[in-house]
């Protein structure tokens, strides 16, 4: 994988971090996951914080100083669960978290919460409760998906504080899961960004390619074939820049600017299943295209705003921005 190839001869990129991928300074303690005993201890602490999630959402709130926090209790307020309750990680004043699987958010007397997902909130919160909703949600997904054994069939129960489900028929154990995606600018001769629309997004949502990575795949090839099939451009040089969580439901996007093969046509041919339009953008272009409307910037969380802005040397317009 190239590193640096063809870093020198484009512009200075904006630097706002990706969202989702601070450290959030949680110790997960994954060691304690299997101690029962201990589990049974960091649940009645006092110090314990505990908040729910239902259907990839939990309560978020604001604060009088302008921030804004996960709804959390201590964990003899919380609501009761036999099974879904997985312990997240400890912080560093020693604070431990959980998360109770629910099927309806909790009220709040104040009527000052709100539920909100990781789409939302996740531009809001701090590393740590990002961090802590990222890890909760993805738990949910799974356990929602993965309720019997991809052996034999039956019913598996939940183990490993959330992490782990086993199945008490056959033996086996079944891990969180995670698929790998890659995500990526590419660039033309021109140093013009090719930006695709899906079939199902609005009239003009223009934002980056991106694949899931194939059984036997390197990532490298995967960058290039998604390039291919989706757009019929035939990329060369492929640099990562960096990973993001994207438990919507499970994956890891791996985001990466690529260029496209110097001796090839820069003609796009699109997929029309995935892809229905694609384009190639110059700086120019897109900003002209953001002023009139003509094209909506990707979500901010988004690692797609990221690269984008790499390339673009500042902020994509946020959709205030453009009423």
């Amino acid at each position: 994988m190239s590193t640096n190839s063809f870093a020198d001869d484009r512009p200075i990129g904006f630097t706002e971090p990706i969202g989702l991928t601070a450290p959030s300074g949680i110790d997960r303690e994954a060691h304690n996951r299997l101690d029962e005993a201990w589990l049974a201890a960091a649940w009645s602490h006092p110090t314990t914080r505990v908040f729910v999630v239902c259907g990839g959402q939990a309560l978020i709130d604001d604060t009088p100083d302008g921030r804004t926090e996960l709804v959390m209790t201590p964990a003899f307020e919380a609501p009761v669960t036999e099974t879904h309750r997985y312990f997240l990680g400890t912080d560093e004043d020693g604070v431990r978290y959980f998360a109770l699987q629910k099927d309806a958010l909790p009220g709040r007397m104040d009527q000052s919460a709100r539920p909100a997902g990781l789409r939302e909130a996740g531009l809001l919160l701090s590393p740590r409760d990002a961090g802590l909703l990222v890890h909760a949600v993805a738990l949910e997904n799974w356990q929602r998906l993965h309720r019997f054994c991809s052996r034999c069939g039956e019913r598996t129960v939940i183990a490993a504080a959330g992490h782990i489900r086993r199945c008490q028929a056959c033996g086996a154990e079944h891990y969180p899961r995670t698929d790998p995606a890659v995500i990526m600018l590419i660039t033309d001769q021109d140093d013009r960004a090719l930006l695709g629309r899906q079939v199902h997004w609005p009239e003009g949502r223009f934002s980056t390619l991106a694949g899931f990575v194939e059984p036997g795949e390197s990532i490298e090839q995967s960058v290039r074939r998604e390039a291919r099939e989706e757009a019929g451009i035939t990329v060369g040089e492929v640099e990562y820049v960096a990973s993001q969580p994207w438990p919507f439901p499970s994956s890891l996007m791996l985001g990466f600017v690529a260029r496209i093969e110097p001796s090839s046509s820069s003609e796009i041919v699109v997929d029309g299943e995935e892809i229905e339009e694609a384009r190639w953008f110059s700086r120019e272009d897109l900003r002209a295209a953001f002023e009139s409307g003509e094209v909506l910037p990707p979500y901010g969380i988004s690692i797609a705003s990221r690269l984008i802005e790499r390339w673009y040397g500042k902020p994509l317009p946020k959709p205030g921005d453009l009423a």
